[in-house]
């Protein structure tokens, strides 16, 4: 395999009737620029990756909300979109009949992530309960971006890997191997995966990467490159308590992307010495931001993407975990070169659209 990380990111969206119409065109019909949120009312936990003819495809966590224009559940729904401003919602990956039905007879698909490996896309997914005491991670396979999809079940679980609370994966490519990193405030794990990306490596094992199973502030890994570092993006906080919730998103970084991982001063992620540098906290306006992904532009500039939820909102119509809606705003660089979100908070004014080429 060539040696490359995935551009996999979680994108906002602007879908039917339940989308904003979020930019503003130019003088030749191009988008100009845009305003978060640029999905709603709720798609959360969202990944990306960009197909092979240029087209974007974003996938989100289970959960109530609206797709193609009808209040339900959405199974791991998704999008897709040509500029990273504008969506179509295009189907979900399983169906309440088709769901995977290896875990709890409660579980929810939750924080997918997805990778192509030769010609196949790997889309995997968590499979858990709130308070789940063995939740796992599976994954599916299809040819193209909108499936459809194949379960092919369990990678691991709780039990099987001795990791508590075994959600939330990122897997990459990287030279001949694909790895995976998961773990939700129980220890942040690595471990190398088979060539297909289906299955554990034989004889591979977990590998602490960040944290320990007692003491661990940090869940939703996610990994770029630039400028010969990696960067891992680690949400902290609650995720999942509206208003009220205190989710943001910190960076450590590392020459490996096998780590080690660890802050400006050189204090390390593996000794919890650091819980990294801040990329974006709540506000006013926005609380919650987190589970991000990032994605960069045609014109180089990265861009994250994530769930929060806007003050102005109360609970709603949108069950449990109401109205995490999706913003992406540029990432800046500092002069030790970390990245960070303009103001440290969710863009709540018109910004700049991505800059993507046409087909």
């Amino acid at each position: 395999m060539k040696k490359f990380l995935k551009t996999c990111c979680v994108l906002t969206a602007l879908l039917t009737s339940t989308a904003f119409f979020a930019c503003a065109p130019n003088s030749e019909g191009g988008q100009t620029d845009f305003i978060n949120p640029v999905f709603s009312p709720v798609f959360a936990d969202p990944c990306i990756i960009r197909g092979d003819d240029g087209t974007f495809y974003a996938y989100a966590t289970e959960d109530y909300g609206n797709y193609g224009g009808e209040d339900r559940i959405g199974y791991l729904p998704i999008l897709k979109s040509e500029n990273l401003v504008e969506w179509e919602y295009v189907g979900d990956v399983f169906s309440a009949e088709t769901k995977p039905s290896w875990g709890s007879s409660q579980s929810g698909t939750w924080a997918p992530d997805i990778v192509k490996i030769g010609n196949v896309y790997n889309l995997y997914y968590s499979l858990s309960v709130w308070d789940d005491g063995n939740p796992g991670i599976g994954v599916c396979t299809a040819d193209s971006p909108e499936g459809p999809w194949r379960d092919r079940g369990m990678i691991l679980s709780s039990e099987t890997s001795g990791v508590k609370n075994s959600i939330d994966s990122y897997t990459f490519l990287y030279e001949d191997s694909v790895y995976m990193i998961w773990g939700s405030f129980f220890g942040l794990y690595m471990i190398e995966l088979d060539s297909t990306g289906l299955k554990i490596k034989e004889g591979a094992k977990p590998q602490l990467i960040g944290g320990n199973s007692n003491l661990s502030d940090f869940e939703a890994a996610y990994m770029i490159e630039r400028d010969g570092y990696y960067y891992l993006f680690l949400s902290l906080g609650h995720c999942c308590l509206g208003i009220q919730s205190t989710y943001y998103v910190n960076v450590v970084r590392s020459r490996s992307p096998l780590g080690p991982w660890e802050d400006r001063d050189g204090d390390l992620l593996l000794n919890r010495g650091t819980l990294g540098e801040l990329v974006i906290k709540g506000s006013e306006e926005v609380m919650g931001p987190g589970h991000n992904c990032a994605i960069r532009d045609d014109g180089g500039d990265w861009w994250i993407v994530y769930h929060g939820y806007e003050t102005k909102y109360v609970l709603g119509n949108y069950g449990s975990s109401p109205r995490r809606s999706l913003f992406i705003d540029k990432l800046l660089w500092d002069e030790d070169g970390f990245p960070y979100v303009d103001g440290y908070k969710a863009s709540y004014e018109r910004i700049a659209v991505p800059h993507i080429q046409s087909k």
